[in-house]
Parts: structure tokens; sequence; C-alpha cells
């Protein structure tokens, strides 16, 4: 048996696998059209989005609008396939972001880092776009179902619950991250039991999607038990041909091992989960105070109190300037041994998901029968 088909509304999936939104400039257009080319959800990071657009104002604000405008046109010309946005709550341009993912009819918009009480006030009349916000326990998922449904009528199209072995920034303190409490394994059926109930009272389907750490097809197969209807995964999409960041990034990903990936203070007041370099050893040192904001990219970021500029520095990572920046990363990105199209990527996951399947049937066909 394959996996099953997702559906998000009325978008039907072919494919249960949804591309991690990665910013700066990791996760774009040429890695969101080529997933969603194979059946799953490619997903286009907006964050620092001006970054990588700079000529085409003289206005970073105005850069990062037109930036993604560009990125989503680009992943339509690739594909007929279903193409997503992920915004961070905490970016400081969160409304122009959204307001123009929802204006280029994206197909659905993700959104994290922060709870997004009023995401469902962007629709417009007509708006075909699906709202699908990122939780990290069931309290979340339950606070933004009561908000959305009282006061704009409307539940998640979906809701992706992110555990502590995700990379980039983590919705958890620092002693819940290896705390078996929090394992994606443990909150995962807390959110989906949260949120059955709103499924039955509104008679309307809430799809439960996994992400953090996922790494194999026998990942995907064993969460997919514990009842997610589909996935997210990161880190897995770094190592591919098509992937937007250079090749020096994805290099990082290769001679990483398991001790090289720590959990990080960030800027915008989260933990992250960094690949550790000379930058990071740096930052720890005290040697990399910013001088100046050009940005203010993120609502609680004070530079004056920042060691560092975390959208600077993402940026110059992506760009290979190790020097200057560094790469977030899951907890089991160090598994990547070479890089692979993601043709190859999606078809390894999918044999693996159903050799993980086979042998579990295996067993049970082999299990004595109980008196």
């Amino acid at each position: 048996m394959d996996m099953k088909t997702l559906k998000i509304g009325d978008l039907l999936i072919r494919t249960p696998i949804i591309q991690g939104g990665m910013g700066v400039g990791i996760s774009l257009s040429g890695l969101a059209s080529a997933v969603a080319n194979e059946g799953g959800v490619g997903v286009i990071s907006c964050a620092g989005l001006g970054l990588l657009y700079p000529k085409l104002s003289k206005d970073y604000l105005t850069n990062c609008i037109l930036g993604l405008k560009e990125e989503i046109r680009k992943a339509r010309a690739k594909t007929r396939g279903v193409i997503g946005v992920n915004v961070m709550v905490a970016l400081s341009n969160f409304s122009d972001m959204i307001h123009t993912a929802i204006a280029e009819k994206v197909d659905i918009i993700f959104a994290g880092a922060g709870l997004p009480l009023d995401l469902p006030s962007y629709l417009q009349k007509g708006s075909k776009t699906k709202l699908v916000p990122i939780v990290s326990s069931a309290r979340a998922a339950h606070i933004l179902c009561e908000k959305w449904k009282t006061n704009y009528d409307y539940l998640p199209d979906a809701i992706v619950v992110e555990g502590p072995k995700a990379g980039g920034h983590l919705g958890y303190k620092n002693n819940q991250i290896d705390d078996a409490r929090f394992s994606l394994e443990h909150i995962l059926p807390e959110v989906i039991t949260e949120v059955q109930t709103y499924e039955t009272r509104y008679q309307k389907a809430i799809p439960v999607i996994a992400a953090g750490g996922l790494t194999t097809g026998e990942d995907i197969y064993r969460i997919m038990q514990l009842g997610a209807s589909g996935v997210q995964l990161g880190s897995k999409f770094v190592t591919t041909d098509e992937c937007d960041a250079s090749l020096a990034f994805k290099q990082t990903y290769l001679s990483s091992s398991k001790t090289d990936i720590e959990i990080i203070a960030s800027p915008v007041g989260l933990p992250g989960r960094a690949i550790v370099g000379d930058f990071l050893r740096k930052v720890r040192a005290g040697l990399t105070r910013p001088k100046r904001c050009a940005f203010h990219c993120i609502k609680t970021c004070d530079y004056q109190k920042s060691p560092y500029c975390i959208i600077m520095a993402l940026y110059n990572a992506a760009k290979g300037n190790f020097s200057k920046g560094y790469a977030f990363a899951g907890a089991n990105a160090f598994l990547a041994k070479k890089i692979t199209s993601v043709k190859e990527t999606m078809a390894t996951l999918k044999n693996e998901f159903t050799q993980a399947e086979q042998r579990t049937v295996e067993t049970v066909e082999h299990e004595p029968a109980k008196e």
C-alpha cells in the first residue's frame, strides 16, 4: 500500500509530504516547484526576501513584497502542483506577506513562530487560499481554533504540529526540548484529540500534519500510524539539487556530525537548532555585535541587545559565507550523505515507507494467535 493522499479542503495532495519553509533563501521557487511536481506541497519561505531582491526598489519592505510575488510566479511557471508560502508570525512585515500570498492566490499559507490569531481576517471574498497554522501543543491548537471560530467563524484547513527535533526556531523552552513529554510522538496524539472535538462539532475535516526531525520513509510510516494525516520535512530537502541554497550550504549538512547540531539562543527570542561553526563560536565569545539595523525584520528584535543580525547571518549562510553566518538544521540533518534530486528523494521516502509497512504486516502475521 502507498502513502494515503492528503486532503486539505478541496486540495488533493497525492503524496502527503509537505516541504518545510526554510529561510533565508533556502526554499524558494526552485525547491518548491520540484516538490510540487512530485505530488507533495512545495513551500516558499518569505523570510528575508527583500535581501534576495535588492534591486527591485530602494526599500527593503517593498522588495519583500515584490520578491514574494516573483517567487510565487516563478513556481507557478514550473509546476501545476500545490504551492504554499511559509510566513513567520514574528516577522515585522507579517501582514504584507500574508496580503501578498493571498492576492497571488497561493494554495496554502503556513504560519508559525508565534500564534497567527488574526490570520483569517486577511482572507478576501472568494479567496481559495488554505490557512494552516503551525503549533507545538494541544493547548495552542485549542486557543487557535477557539479564537478563529469565535472571531472569524473559520477553522484551520489543517494544522501542523512541530516537535522539538525540528530545525530553526522552536516553540519550546530549553528544558522541554529533550523532555519525552514534549516529544512529537507524545504531543501529536494530544493535538489530534483536541482537533477532533472541532471536527465533530463543526463537521469540518482538519488534517493534522506532523513535523520535526522526520527523515526517512520509516519515520513517516511510524508517525502516520500515530494518526498524522501527513508530514512536513525540511532538512531532508536541503541536500537536493533543486534546493535554492548554495552548494556550500548543502555541504555543511553533508559534513556535519550529530554533535555539531546544537540548540542556540536566537535574537528572535526563541531557541533554535543549528549547525555550530566559526560564526556561532564568535557569537558565544561576544565578538559579533551589530552596529545598526537596516531591516527591523523581527518584531521582537532589538539590535542594541542582539548579539548579531539573524537575517544577515541566515542570508550569508545561504550564499555560502560561513564566516558571517550559520545553517539552521533539524536534529537528524547529519544523516544526509549525498546530494540527490527531489525526484529521487521522494522515491526513496516512498520506498522506505512501503518497506516499513511490509515489515509491520509480516510481524503481525507471524505473531502467535492469542488463546
